[in-house]
C-alpha cells in the first residue's frame, strides 16, 4: 500500500449556499440577526458577493432560509421521536426533556424564533412569517398529542404547553438554565397529568 492510499481523504467542502447558511445560522444565533451583516457572513463563509446573490435575494432572504432550516431540523427531530414513541403523554414528556436539554446546552442563547420575531416585529415580513409558520406547526403537533391523549380541552393544553416552552426558552437564557428546565418539565407533567 502506498503512502497516498493511507492518507485519509478530506471531507468535501460544502457548496457555497450551504456554507452561507451554516455561517449565517451560527452568527445570527450567537450575535443576533441585526448585528451581523451580509458582508461578514460572506467573508466567514468564503463566498463571493455574486455567489451570495445567486442563492439569496438579500439579507432578509438569508434570514428566512436560516429560520426555515432551523424549523426543518426541529421537525425532523420530532418525526424521529414520533417513530419511536406511540404514547402521546410520553411524546409530550420527551419533547419537554429535549427542549430542557437544549436549554442547558453549551452556547444556548434562547429560541431562534423568539429572537427573530423580536428583531423583525413586522408581521408581514418574510422573516416574521417564517417564525409564525414554525409556531403554527409546533402548536399543531402539541394539539394533536393532547387530542390523542383525550384531553378535555386540548386547545388550552396545547396553548399552555407552548407558553411553558416559550417561558423556559427565555428563562433558560436570562436566568438559570437548570431551573428553567425543571420548571418546564414539571409544568408539562402537570398539564399532561390533568388529563
Amino acid at each position: 500500500m502506498s503512502k497516498l492510499e493511507t492518507v485519509p481523504k478530506a471531507a468535501p467542502r460544502p457548496a457555497p449556499r450551504q456554507r452561507l447558511l451554516d455561517t449565517a445560522s451560527r452568527l445570527f444565533y450567537m450575535e443576533g440577526i441585526r448585528g451581523v451583516g451580509v458582508d461578514r457572513v460572506m467573508a466567514e463563509a468564503e463566498v463571493a458577493r455574486g455567489s451570495f446573490y445567486k442563492h439569496f435575494a438579500g439579507k432578509e432572504d438569508l434570514v428566512r432560509a436560516y429560520l426555515e432550516t432551523t424549523d426543518q431540523g426541529i421537525r425532523s427531530r420530532f418525526r424521529q421521536a414520533r417513530e419511536h414513541i406511540d404514547d402521546p403523554a410520553a411524546l409530550l414528556r420527551g419533547m419537554a426533556e429535549g427542549i430542557g436539554d437544549d436549554l442547558c446546552g453549551e452556547g444556548f442563547r434562547g429560541c431562534p424564533f423568539i429572537n427573530a420575531a423580536a428583531e423583525y416585529p413586522d408581521t408581514s415580513s418574510a422573516v416574521h412569517q417564517a417564525v409564525l409558520t414554525h409556531r403554527t406547526w409546533f402548536h399543531g403537533v402539541i394539539l394533536d398529542a393532547f387530542t390523542e391523549l383525550g384531553a378535555a380541552d386540548p386547545e388550552w393544553s396545547a396553548a399552555a404547553t407552548v407558553a411553558l416552552r416559550d417561558g423556559a426558552m427565555v428563562a433558560g437564557y436570562l436566568g438559570n438554565p437548570q431551573s428553567a428546565r425543571t420548571t418546564l418539565l414539571r409544568g408539562v407533567e402537570t398539564v399532561v397529568a390533568a388529563h
